[in-house]
């Protein structure tokens, strides 16, 4: 391997790989109360340390990794659409349970049904959103990986059936029933916000996004796999990163804010308690988005050297 491809290689996978130790360290502070990794540049401390080292050793295995593999930019970028395609049809999964448990359980406290047969005491432990997130919806969120890896449909236009059902439902119970909750309503934003957010990185696979063609049409086969290889760094690289240091930067950044509190809408207990979910689902979309940006880097430096395998996206002249 020389040089030039080595560097290449190692900017697209340490960008992941450090991606995934500041999570790790989001964790950490948020959870459990360490001061961060970098605080030990103004003050020492071991725990500071124990952070920092975990940043170095995420970065030095993903080098050594990266310098041993035979593997060319091709099968790079594969392996990371791969994990990218786990990765969404993991939240799919996640979601479409979650609202379904999320809104039975939203139904029953509302009409009093956990009252009527768990008693009052019992019942009441339904509407502590803490209760509720740590006994049914991080099992649930387990039971998504699990369900993800058994699976091969990503699931879209399942969802999007669901939405549409959902919104059917709305109008059925409440013009021929007089019957409307909440909860209704936020089991469809909550679909809403997973489809949009969670299929943009495939949609960027499948080269579904809608643009303005001026200049690209026209360029040779070498110069647009240039432009995109520039492109998905300059513009999709920097912003996902952008968005994932704002979503976790600081115990009230607008993802660790709502999912250390467990926060919920100002309905309180009459909607579904899953709007800490949706602060996740900005964050979701900031890496899902920056993984399938480094494949595309891969892919166009592979199709600019000509490597095997290339790979015919049907593109609609409406783009």
């Amino acid at each position: 391997m020389n040089t030039s491809d080595l560097l290449l290689k190692l900017f697209g996978w340490l960008s992941i790989s450090l991606v995934a130790a500041y999570l790790i360290d989001n964790v950490m502070i948020v959870g459990f109360n360490f001061p961060g990794a970098f605080s030990i540049f103004k003050h020492f401390s071991l725990l500071g340390l124990f952070e920092f080292f975990v940043y170095i050793l995420i970065a030095s295995i993903t080098y050594f990794i990266v310098r041993k593999s035979n593997l060319n930019f091709r099968s790079n970028s594969i392996i990371l659409h791969k994990l990218n395609i786990y990765l969404i049809r993991s939240f799919f999964w996640i979601i479409l349970i979650t609202g379904f448990v999320d809104i039975a359980i939203a139904f029953m406290r509302v009409e009093k049904i956990f009252e009527f047969f768990l008693g009052k005491e019992i019942s009441s432990n339904f509407s502590r959103p803490v209760f509720v997130g740590v006994y049914f919806h991080i099992p649930l969120i387990i039971l998504g990986f699990i369900i993800a890896k058994f699976t091969k449909t990503i699931g879209f236009h399942w969802l999007s059936l669901l939405i549409v059902a959902s919104e059917l439902l709305i109008v059925i119970t409440r013009f021929v029933f007089s019957y409307e909750q909440t909860f209704m309503g936020d089991l469809v934003r909550y679909w809403y916000a997973g489809l949009f957010l969670f299929a943009s990185a495939y949609t960027l696979y499948e080269d579904g996004h809608v643009r303005v063609d001026i200049i690209y049409q026209g360029l040779k086969e070498k110069t647009k796999n240039l432009v995109n290889c520039f492109g998905s760094i300059l513009l999709g690289w920097s912003t996902s990163i952008v968005i994932i240091l704002l979503c976790f930067y600081g115990k009230q950044s607008i993802v660790n804010s709502p999912v250390a509190n467990f926060e919920i809408t100002q309905q309180g207990s009459v909607g579904m308690f899953i709007k800490y979910h949706m602060a996740v689902f900005l964050a979701i979309f900031g890496i899902t988005m920056l993984i399938q940006f480094i494949s595309y880097f891969f892919e166009s430096i592979a199709d600019y050297k000509n490597e095997k395998g290339k790979r015919i996206v049907e593109t609609s002249s409406s783009h």
